[in-house]
């Protein structure tokens, strides 16, 4: 729980705060951009919410953050905030909330599909997630991008019977995973799912493809305040040459959306993607 005595000197004083345990994950900064900003080293109240959507944005950023650094000056209703997730992003695909600091605060997505539904990265084993999904007809596959992301995996296959999907050399952080991938080749799960092994932030880091949408774990996020995709050299646990030569990889996609484990989500066309991408390329 926040604890208002140490709320971080930017944020302004109002309703809601950020005390001083927050780990810089970015989750409410991209669930409230509207409320919360950067601080040094940390998110901060920049701007106290206004209307009721900008209320329930915050009171959503609120329930999502991993380590419960955001706070209230008063008591509010938080129902609402916790009804609206998982967040429809496109029509099917679902922002789940609830990060898990063992993954730091990363995001993970849920796809529903006839043939059975994807758990995309983790969330925190929360019982109103797992509830939602029951409701949505439970999870056939978790993907696992890479092994810092996994968080409480083994327990939502463990609940619904999924199989989650790892490459091998990620196992180690799900070591009783039902299907490992092997090699650099892309694999397709039916028709409408591909996943592409991408190293460089880790070995064995991969991305999944889904009706033009990347799910791309930490290879690569949209940059608001630069107004485009990047990568991170200082967060390249593997090897930044290898990460680019993955981002190469990509440009024979037709991606529209980047829906990334850290940093912001981006949906525009196909064409501009390709344009960022090379961009990207050409800085690395």
């Amino acid at each position: 729980m926040a604890n208002l005595r140490r709320k971080v000197a930017q944020s302004i004083d109002g309703l809601f705060f950020v005390d001083d345990t927050c780990i810089d994950c970015d989750t409410c900064r991209e669930l409230a951009p509207m409320v919360f900003g950067d601080a040094p080293g940390s998110s901060a109240v920049l701007h106290q919410p206004v209307t009721s959507d900008d209320i329930l944005a915050a009171s959503r950023a609120l329930v999502a953050c991993p380590v419960g650094s955001i706070g209230t000056t008063e008591k509010i209703d938080l129902a609402s905030a916790f009804a609206t997730l998982p967040l429809e992003i496109e029509p099917n695909v679902y922002y789940n909330g609830f990060a898990s600091p063992d993954s730091f605060g990363a995001s993970s997505y849920f796809i529903r599909h006839p043939d059975g539904n994807w758990l995309v990265d983790s969330p925190k084993y929360q019982q109103h997630l797992v509830k939602r999904f029951d409701e949505w007809g439970g999870i056939a596959y978790v993907f696992l991008s890479h092994q810092d992301d996994v968080a409480d995996a083994d327990r939502y296959a463990s609940h619904f019977g999924a199989k989650r999907i790892i490459h091998r050399a990620e196992l180690r952080a799900q070591p009783e995973a039902e299907l490992v991938l092997d090699g650099e080749e892309p694999v397709a799960f039916g028709n409408d799912f591909l996943v592409i092994p991408t190293p460089g932030h880790t070995r064995g880091h991969c991305v999944l493809l889904y009706n033009g949408i990347l799910f791309s774990g930490d290879h690569l996020w949209w940059s608001r305040r630069r107004g485009s995709l990047n990568a991170g050299r200082s967060v390249c646990w593997y090897s930044w040459s290898e990460q680019r030569r993955s981002m190469q990889k990509l440009l024979r996609y037709d991606i529209r959306a980047v829906l990334p484990g850290h940093g912001e989500r981006v949906i525009m066309g196909p064409e501009e993607i390709n344009v960022q991408l090379q961009q990207l390329i050409d800085r690395m």
